[in-house]
């Protein structure tokens, strides 16, 4: 049977009622109420389905409860591989369109590796990770690497309607207590974070699997991997409320498994710092600092450059923080902004930014040229041509910052989505220079403003998103803009070329979520 005869027939027993209702209603929408007994993504069942047909030995080997939010894409599929089978594993996913992407050295961990991919009818990241190793510990250092591997692929059992195996229970609601004995732990500034919901988490799996799993069986389990005093405590825990209460439990489950670990306490505890240091950098850069450094998971094959370009009121800002908050959860992603505008200014431009409105007030009108506001038919006057100067030589620096900012970026593996882009093609147009406006101006400004927008033909964009719609709509969109200069601005958006870079031009008037996602098409196409 071919591929497509196998996915069909794993899809007709997935959603028994119709299998093009499940591409076309479920699949199609994260939200829709599944057909069957469970709901998966065309993606993820093409994957599972890879795994099975290359005899890939493996298992989910995370929450059964959670299993149908991970076959919708809302958290991660945490596959154990047999170690012999890794490099088929691999094959078999990149064969269906998923992806490696590789974590920063803090971060990586080598008996782990991440494979994203992306489904284009519910416009989610789907992550698969493949353990080859049981490494377990702390969200931020997995510590103890536990040699019972075997034991757990050779228990599993195989789902009723999916091509995938499931955790034996008796071996589920051990990991489960084990796992709980390093997750919870107020240390991990990740956990600590999260710790209200990491405790639910936790105490919903544990009163799932009090309800299917029978004690002494995991009393007799727990006896061949630990002490057997500690495997009575072990069987009794899983009847007992509140896990995170168990302090005494978790503590000696550690102290026993102590022997696995990959470094020692002290070195542990170091390491553990290290990381929580660099974790919480990450989240400030992540969030106001912008700096390009990455500090979770890079671009397989180097980052890019994805420059979104279009007229005022096309949406290039929203979009921007579409793709931002898309792909930002499992990628890198380092946000630009190249104009000067409502955007984010550098802290070189700010002081004179805050200024515009006091300016704006002396002035009253703005000279012919401008495209916003009240214009006047009068050339810019002496006060403004100063004014306008050194706007021009302070915005000239900072693009110039920013497009260094954003090749460095790129070239240590984050994704890089700048709202607009540098050019000197077309005069008068969206992030071209501002001093061929005004006449009297030294020829050396002129120079210096005209190297920093020759920069962005050196150092260009990777993938070029236009935004491209009718004078009509910008209109309405932006009705204090000139109709005017709206006329010239929509047919010269056509005539930018930016040499042999990707160019994809995506009509703005449509609906925002069809942009949204012609967007985010070409960019998975090429990272």
């Amino acid at each position: 049977m071919t591929f497509a005869g196998h996915q069909e027939n794993w899809l007709s027993r997935v959603e028994p009622n119709s299998a093009a209702a499940a591409r076309a209603d479920s699949v199609g929408s994260a939200n829709a109420k599944p057909a069957g007994e469970f709901q998966v993504l065309d993606i993820l069942l093409m994957a599972l389905i890879a795994l099975r047909q290359s005899n890939v030995e493996c298992c989910y080997w995370k929450s059964s409860r959670r299993l149908p939010a991970v076959l919708l894409g809302e958290s991660d599929l945490d596959l154990l591989i047999a170690r012999s089978d890794q490099h088929l594993a691999a094959q078999a996913l990149l064969a269906c369109g998923l992806k490696r992407f590789e974590s920063i050295d803090c971060h990586s961990h080598p008996a782990i590796q991440s494979f994203l991919g992306y489904d284009e009818p519910s416009g989610r990241i789907i992550h698969l990770h493949l353990h080859f190793r049981l490494v377990v510990g702390e969200r931020l250092l997995r510590n103890y690497q536990l040699p019972w591997e075997r034991l757990i692929l050779a228990s599993a059992i195989p789902h009723p309607t999916l091509p995938i195996r499931l955790l034996d229970p008796a071996v589920e609601a051990l990991l489960l207590l084990v796992r709980a004995s390093f997750e919870l732990r107020r240390r991990d500034p990740i956990a600590l974070r999260d710790w209200r919901a990491t405790q639910q988490k936790f105490e919903l799996d544990r009163l799932d699997l009090a309800s299917r799993v029978d004690r002494r069986g995991l009393r007799d389990l727990a006896a061949r991997l630990v002490k057997d005093d500690l495997a009575e405590a072990i069987a009794d825990a899983l009847f007992e409320p509140h896990l995170a209460a168990q302090h005494r439990l978790r503590r000696h489950i550690r102290r026993d498994l102590a022997v696995y670990r990959t470094y020692n306490a002290f070195e542990g505890i170091l390491r553990g710092a290290g990381r929580a240091a660099l974790w919480t950098a990450g989240s400030l850069n992540k969030r106001f600092l912008h700096i390009p450094r990455p500090w979770s998971r890079r671009a397989p094959g180097g980052g890019i450059v994805v420059a979104v370009i279009g007229i005022d009121g096309s949406g290039k800002t929203t979009l921007v923080a579409a793709v931002r908050e898309w792909l930002g959860s499992e990628v890198d992603v380092l946000p630009i902004y190249f104009g000067t505008g409502g955007g984010r200014p550098s802290l070189f431009l700010l002081p004179f930014k805050l200024l515009i409105p006091a300016a704006t007030w002396v002035l009253g009108t703005k000279p012919a040229g401008s495209s916003h506001g009240p214009v006047s038919d009068h050339a810019p006057g002496p006060f403004y041509s100063i004014l306008l100067a050194i706007w021009a030589t302070v915005a000239a620096v900072e693009k110039a910052t920013k497009l260094v900012a954003a090749r460095r970026g790129a070239d240590r593996g984050m994704v890089v989505i700048a709202d607009r882009f540098p050019q000197d093609q077309i005069a008068d147009f969206n992030d071209a220079p501002l001093l061929p406006r005004l006449a009297n101006v030294p020829a050396w400004l002129r120079r210096f403003e005209a190297n920093a927008y020759a920069l962005a033909r050196r150092l260009p964009p990777d993938l070029v998103i236009k935004l491209q719609t009718t004078p009509q709509v910008i209109m309405a969109r932006e009705p204090d803009m000139d109709p005017l200069v709206i006329g010239r601005r929509v047919p010269a958006l056509e005539q930018l070329a930016f040499g042999d870079v990707t160019v994809v031009s995506v009509d703005a008037g449509q609906p925002l979520a069809d942009v949204i996602s012609a967007a985010k098409a070409a960019i998975w196409r090429k990272l």
